[in-house]
Protein backbone atom coordinates (compact mmCIF):
# COMPACT_ATOMS: atom_id res chain seq x y z
CA UNK A 1 0.00 0.00 0.00
CA UNK A 2 2.61 1.95 0.82
CA UNK A 3 4.72 2.40 -2.54
CA UNK A 4 0.99 2.61 -4.18
CA UNK A 5 -0.35 5.26 -2.17
CA UNK A 6 2.92 7.05 -1.73
CA UNK A 7 2.46 9.09 1.48
CA UNK A 8 4.68 11.66 2.98
CA UNK A 9 4.82 9.84 6.53
CA UNK A 10 4.14 6.13 6.99
CA UNK A 11 3.94 4.82 10.57
CA UNK A 12 4.58 1.17 11.18
CA UNK A 13 4.41 -1.51 13.67
CA UNK A 14 8.09 -2.98 14.28
CA UNK A 15 6.08 -5.85 15.92
CA UNK A 16 4.11 -6.12 12.60
CA UNK A 17 3.09 -10.33 12.13
CA UNK A 18 4.32 -12.28 8.71
CA UNK A 19 6.78 -8.76 8.29
CA UNK A 20 9.34 -7.15 9.48
CA UNK A 21 8.93 -3.28 10.06
CA UNK A 22 12.72 -2.95 8.85
CA UNK A 23 12.44 -5.08 5.71
CA UNK A 24 9.51 -3.23 4.75
CA UNK A 25 12.13 0.51 5.00
CA UNK A 26 14.80 -0.78 3.59
CA UNK A 27 12.75 -2.38 0.25
CA UNK A 28 10.59 0.55 -0.08
CA UNK A 29 13.81 2.91 0.20
CA UNK A 30 15.24 0.68 -3.00
CA UNK A 31 12.26 0.60 -4.88
CA UNK A 32 12.42 4.67 -4.99
CA UNK A 33 9.04 4.96 -2.84
CA UNK A 34 10.83 7.18 0.10
CA UNK A 35 8.29 8.15 3.11
CA UNK A 36 9.14 8.92 5.92
CA UNK A 37 9.01 6.48 8.65
CA UNK A 38 8.17 6.26 12.26
CA UNK A 39 8.17 2.91 14.01
CA UNK A 40 6.58 2.16 17.23
CA UNK A 41 7.36 -0.29 18.89
CA UNK A 42 7.11 -1.79 23.02
CA UNK A 43 11.09 -2.18 23.36
CA UNK A 44 12.98 -0.70 25.17
CA UNK A 45 16.62 -0.82 24.22
CA UNK A 46 18.79 1.48 22.35
CA UNK A 47 20.14 -0.78 20.34
CA UNK A 48 16.69 -1.50 19.26
CA UNK A 49 16.44 2.31 18.25
CA UNK A 50 19.52 2.51 16.88
CA UNK A 51 18.71 -0.19 14.04
CA UNK A 52 15.52 1.72 13.25
CA UNK A 53 17.09 4.38 12.49
CA UNK A 54 19.91 3.12 10.49
CA UNK A 55 17.37 0.88 8.58
CA UNK A 56 15.97 4.63 7.41
CA UNK A 57 12.87 5.03 10.21
CA UNK A 58 12.62 8.96 10.69
CA UNK A 59 11.47 8.56 14.17
CA UNK A 60 10.84 5.67 17.10
CA UNK A 61 8.01 6.42 19.51
CA UNK A 62 7.05 3.57 22.19
CA UNK A 63 3.31 2.31 21.68
CA UNK A 64 2.98 3.74 25.42
CA UNK A 65 3.50 7.37 24.10
CA UNK A 66 0.65 9.68 24.42
CA UNK A 67 -0.92 11.12 21.10
CA UNK A 68 0.50 14.90 21.42
CA UNK A 69 3.54 12.52 21.51
CA UNK A 70 2.97 11.10 18.11
CA UNK A 71 2.03 14.49 16.64
CA UNK A 72 4.98 15.98 18.16
CA UNK A 73 6.80 13.34 15.98
CA UNK A 74 5.19 14.13 13.20
CA UNK A 75 5.87 17.87 13.25
CA UNK A 76 9.38 17.25 13.60
CA UNK A 77 10.27 14.71 10.82
CA UNK A 78 8.05 16.96 8.92
CA UNK A 79 10.14 19.86 9.84
CA UNK A 80 13.26 17.34 8.70
CA UNK A 81 14.62 16.44 11.79
CA UNK A 82 14.37 12.50 13.61
CA UNK A 83 12.12 12.06 16.52
CA UNK A 84 12.62 9.80 19.61
CA UNK A 85 10.04 8.83 22.20
CA UNK A 86 10.85 10.94 25.59
CA UNK A 87 11.70 8.20 27.47
CA UNK A 88 15.21 7.61 25.59
CA UNK A 89 18.05 10.05 26.56
CA UNK A 90 19.72 10.94 22.87
CA UNK A 91 23.01 10.64 24.56
CA UNK A 92 22.79 6.63 25.59
CA UNK A 93 20.86 6.01 21.78
CA UNK A 94 24.02 7.69 20.31
CA UNK A 95 26.69 6.87 22.37
CA UNK A 96 30.77 8.24 21.72
CA UNK A 97 32.55 5.19 19.92
CA UNK A 98 34.27 5.03 23.36
CA UNK A 99 31.50 4.51 25.10
CA UNK A 100 30.34 1.60 22.71
CA UNK A 101 33.81 -0.36 24.43
CA UNK A 102 31.53 -0.91 27.31
CA UNK A 103 28.50 -2.54 25.60
CA UNK A 104 26.16 -5.22 26.65
CA UNK A 105 26.46 -8.45 25.26
CA UNK A 106 24.04 -8.38 22.65
CA UNK A 107 25.34 -4.81 21.66
CA UNK A 108 28.50 -7.14 19.25
CA UNK A 109 25.39 -8.36 17.26
CA UNK A 110 25.79 -6.82 13.21
CA UNK A 111 22.26 -5.58 12.24
CA UNK A 112 21.42 -9.13 10.27
CA UNK A 113 22.53 -10.92 13.62
CA UNK A 114 20.28 -8.51 15.58
CA UNK A 115 17.29 -9.04 13.92
CA UNK A 116 17.27 -13.10 13.57
CA UNK A 117 18.03 -12.38 17.67
CA UNK A 118 14.87 -10.25 18.11
CA UNK A 119 12.47 -12.81 15.68
CA UNK A 120 14.06 -15.70 17.22
CA UNK A 121 12.90 -14.54 20.75
CA UNK A 122 9.29 -13.64 19.18
CA UNK A 123 8.89 -17.64 18.80
CA UNK A 124 9.46 -17.46 15.10
CA UNK A 125 11.31 -20.50 13.45
CA UNK A 126 13.75 -20.30 10.84
CA UNK A 127 11.60 -20.96 8.06
CA UNK A 128 9.15 -18.12 8.94
CA UNK A 129 12.42 -15.92 9.51
CA UNK A 130 14.22 -16.57 6.71
CA UNK A 131 10.60 -16.04 4.98
CA UNK A 132 10.07 -12.53 6.66
CA UNK A 133 13.58 -11.64 5.89
CA UNK A 134 14.09 -12.91 2.60
CA UNK A 135 16.84 -14.89 2.64
CA UNK A 136 17.38 -19.13 2.90
CA UNK A 137 17.17 -21.23 5.75
CA UNK A 138 20.59 -21.89 5.44
CA UNK A 139 21.38 -18.20 6.04
CA UNK A 140 19.14 -17.72 9.05
CA UNK A 141 21.15 -21.46 10.61
CA UNK A 142 24.47 -19.33 10.45
CA UNK A 143 23.50 -15.96 11.60
CA UNK A 144 21.67 -18.28 14.03
CA UNK A 145 24.87 -20.04 14.98
CA UNK A 146 26.90 -16.43 14.82
CA UNK A 147 25.17 -14.56 17.20
CA UNK A 148 24.66 -17.68 19.76
CA UNK A 149 28.43 -17.74 19.55
CA UNK A 150 29.04 -14.22 20.22
CA UNK A 151 25.91 -14.61 23.06
CA UNK A 152 27.77 -17.76 24.43
CA UNK A 153 24.08 -18.60 24.46
CA UNK A 154 23.12 -21.99 22.46
CA UNK A 155 18.90 -22.14 22.79
CA UNK A 156 16.64 -20.54 22.58
CA UNK A 157 14.98 -20.27 25.95
CA UNK A 158 18.56 -18.57 26.82
CA UNK A 159 18.12 -16.03 24.28
CA UNK A 160 14.71 -15.29 25.74
CA UNK A 161 15.85 -15.11 29.32
CA UNK A 162 18.62 -12.75 28.08
CA UNK A 163 15.78 -10.23 26.17
CA UNK A 164 14.20 -10.45 29.15
CA UNK A 165 16.55 -9.76 31.75
CA UNK A 166 17.92 -6.48 29.39
CA UNK A 167 14.31 -5.61 29.10
CA UNK A 168 14.33 -6.35 25.42
CA UNK A 169 11.03 -7.91 25.13
CA UNK A 170 7.80 -6.85 27.63
CA UNK A 171 6.50 -9.09 30.23
CA UNK A 172 3.07 -9.44 29.87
Amino acid sequence: MIGALRPDVAILDLGLPKLYALSVIQKLRQAGACPKFIVLAMRRDHKTVLEVLRAGASGYLLKTDSIGTLLQGLREIWAGSICISPQFEPAKVFRSPAAQLQQESYDQLSAREYQVFTLLIQGLRGKEIADRLDLSQKTVSTYRANLMNKLNIYDVPGLVKLALRKKLIPLR
